[in-house]
């Protein structure tokens, strides 16, 4: 079992609102979650992104591995 730094979708209809989650790589996108690290929210102009470094960096340090979308997201956020 690794862990990923994902995406989960929250929000109703046409109007998503994502949070960046730890979660165990084998469970369903919406399960339940180790840790919540930030949000995004594509619905704004320009799109808002938190991140909470500190969580960030110990679920790196843990071995757990960010997917491509949130990796993208993280140097939106950190320039």
């Amino acid at each position: 079992m690794s862990v990923k730094i994902r995406l989960t979708r929250m929000g109703s209809k046409k109007k998503p609102f994502y949070r960046i989650v730890a979660i165990n790589s084998e469970v369903r996108r919406d399960g339940r979650t180790l840790d919540t690290i930030g949000y995004y929210n594509p619905m704004t102009e320009p799109a808002d992104i938190k991140v909470d470094n500190e969580k960030l960096q110990k679920w790196l340090e843990r071995g757990a591995e960010a997917t491509e979308t949130v990796n993208s997201l993280l140097k939106k956020a950190n320039p």
